[in-house]
């Protein structure tokens, strides 16, 4: 069975060292010095490897199952939500007003790294209810808030996100599930949603689903789109749970990966749901859910991208194959270990330099979004709005990527169920799909954000780097290794934009046919910025002697593998987006 250990020492580097988070101007950042933050974290890692990890391999053979028109998880879960609801892990940055906690958004997405890595599916049921929690919060009205906000916290209450329908995924102007209007003010929902996440489960009490559907007599396509909180069961003025809401489950899907998760048809029948914020604005609600469920599920790529590599690195050193080119390096024994081997070697370099760099990444954005809410600060809100789609949609191709590329270092074995590898990469795979497809996100990207607030936050970032190269020159060897790779790709990036710019508006496919170049190229110069930080902040403690330094050495030398060889790949998607459209486009239909 595979294990799991969470990297809280890289974790702490990056909240300190990096980010320096207890020196921020930002409420509630002056607690978590290292003391807190590092207790918090090994516990979350106690409870990911002890409690969460053993279930991950149940969840995926045992799967949810229907039984009479109620879904059983598997076996364990019950006791493990329990357990992550008794210890807060549910509660952490929530609204104190309503049961939570308080703690900075970075906080949480640190801790939810270990849960996710251990247990993709299990931690799914509690990370939609924060989303949901998250929209009710933002938009809902004060009587909302204080139904349902208290149990959501506290996950006696789960939530999910009810989108798509069998006819429309991505263009939900196609909707056709209803809400009518009735005279208590409430609203009468018939449809049919799929591909619904926790959409029932037997670990809390209550459901509370949160439907995207149409008024009559709104307006066409997506700009008569409200949102609505449809609960499993009604819930009495006293807040006891009364009668069962005409939703039901129509099936639990069949998938690829995370069985553990119930991903369910859900039908609507005439249920009651309330109305969230205004009509006719249900969209603004959800993408406040969407969009931190973005970040989220960009956590997820990388997470399963890491514990994939950590049990790649344990079989890459203990499997015994070949002999070492350079001569015998376990001369005691028939062979050397796979770890002698160069090939293998770059494997792991690739799939350690992208999980660093891409945590450092995620760290970051969460801590744009604690500087936007928790300080009004329309900088950092613009910034993470044009990161978040970079977030979501490069790691998890890569995180896709390289679980199975940890799964190549078992060889034959890395294709056989037992061992796990299996898992990771199918459990992984979904992350590039659900919250938007990543082509998607690319062209919001490319056909919106680049452009949002005349392209402010887009030159904004290409300043920061700018800025960042200009205020750490001095050092040969670090110019060498971190500043002048970093230049050079973000010169690719803004070559790539000026392109855009110049060729865009006379022919729009020119732009979207290299959106999803341009998406990756922006992934590699943002974790080529995350590895210049981190490389000067490995520095600066090696230089002020600190005590770990094997830690900080291993530091720079897996930023300088990234810098030398992950972040030339922008000159190929540079080359690629010049091209233009002519040879996407070249073909009929017919000819495909």
């Amino acid at each position: 069975m595979p294990s799991y250990t969470a990297p809280t020492k890289d974790m702490q580097f990056i909240l300190h060292d990096v980010l320096k988070v207890s020196q921020q101007d930002i409420p509630g950042f002056d607690e978590l010095d290292r003391d807190f933050t590092g207790a918090v974290l090994e516990e979350a890692g106690k409870v990911a490897s002890e409690v969460l990890a053993p279930l991950n391999v149940v969840g995926d053979t045992e799967g949810c199952v229907l039984e009479n028109g109620v879904v059983r998880t598997p076996k364990g879960f019950k006791e493990a939500f329990a357990q992550m609801k008794d210890g807060g892990w549910t509660a952490m940055d929530l609204d104190p007003d309503y049961g939570g906690q308080g703690l900075p958004y970075v906080m949480h997405t640190a801790a939810q790294e270990p849960f996710v890595s251990a247990n993709m599916a299990f931690n799914m049921y509690q990370g939609l209810t924060h989303g949901a929690v998250t929209a009710i919060q933002f938009h809902g009205s004060d009587d909302q808030k204080a139904t349902y906000l208290p149990k959501m916290i506290s996950c006696e209450w789960t939530g999910t996100m009810n989108l798509t329908e069998p006819h429309c995924g991505t263009d939900l102007g196609l909707m056709r599930t209803k809400a009518e209007p009735q005279d208590d003010g409430s609203y009468a929902v018939t449809g049919q949603k799929i591909f619904i996440s926790a959409g029932d489960h037997d670990l809390a009490d209550n459901i509370i689903h949160l439907v995207l559907a149409k008024i009559p007599g709104g307006p066409e396509g997506i700009k008569g789109v409200s949102l609505f909180i449809v609960p499993k069961f009604l819930v009495n003025k006293d807040g006891s749970l009364g009668d069962r809401n005409g939703v039901s489950v129509g099936k639990i899907e069949e998938k690829m990966g995370i069985h553990g998760n119930s991903t369910c048809v859900m039908n609507y029948d005439g249920a009651t749901g309330y109305l969230i914020g205004d009509e006719h604005k249900g969209m603004r609600a959800m993408f406040t859910m969407m969009n931190e469920a973005r970040l989220g599920v960009g956590l997820q790529g990388y997470a399963q991208s890491e514990v994939a590599y950590q049990n790649a690195v344990a079989y890459a050193n203990d499997r015994l194959q070949g002999r070492a080119v350079t001569g015998a390096e376990n001369p005691d024994g028939p062979a050397d270990p796979l770890m002698v081997h160069p090939d293998i070697r770059r494997n792991l370099m690739d799939q350690k330099s992208f999980n660093e760099g891409a945590r450092a990444f995620t760290y970051w954005g969460a801590y744009l979004i604690d500087r936007a809410h928790k300080n009004g600060d329309e900088d950092a809100d613009g910034l993470i709005s044009l990161m978040t789609p970079v977030i979501k949609g490069f790691q998890t191709d890569k995180g896709f990527e390289y679980a199975v590329a940890a799964q190549q270092v078992y060889g034959g074995h890395g294709y056989i169920e037992e061992w796990g590898m299996s898992q990771f990469a199918r459990d992984a795979r979904i992350a590039m799909i659900y919250e938007g497809a990543n082509g998607v996100q690319a062209l919001d990207l490319v056909g919106r954000k680049l452009a949002q607030d005349g392209g402010k936050h887009v030159m904004a970032f290409f300043e920061m780097i700018k800025t960042f190269i200009a205020e750490n020159k001095g050092d040969d060897a670090y110019e060498r290794d971190f500043l002048n790779p970093l230049k050079a790709a973000s010169k690719d990036l803004q070559a790539a934009g000026m392109y855009f710019m110049q060729n865009g508006m006379k022919n729009p496919n020119n732009a979207l046919a290299g959106s999803y170049d341009f998406m990756h190229m922006m992934g590699h110069v943002c974790l080529g910025l995350m590895w210049a930080r981190m490389g000067k902040a490995a520095m600066d403690a090696l230089a002020s002697g600190a005590d770990d330094t094997a830690f900080y050495e291993t530091k720079i030398a897996t930023g300088r593998y990234y810098m030398a060889r992950q972040l030339p790949a922008t000159a190929l998607h540079l080359a690629r987006i010049n091209t233009g459209a002519d040879t996407v486009m070249a073909l009929e239909a017919a000819n495909f």
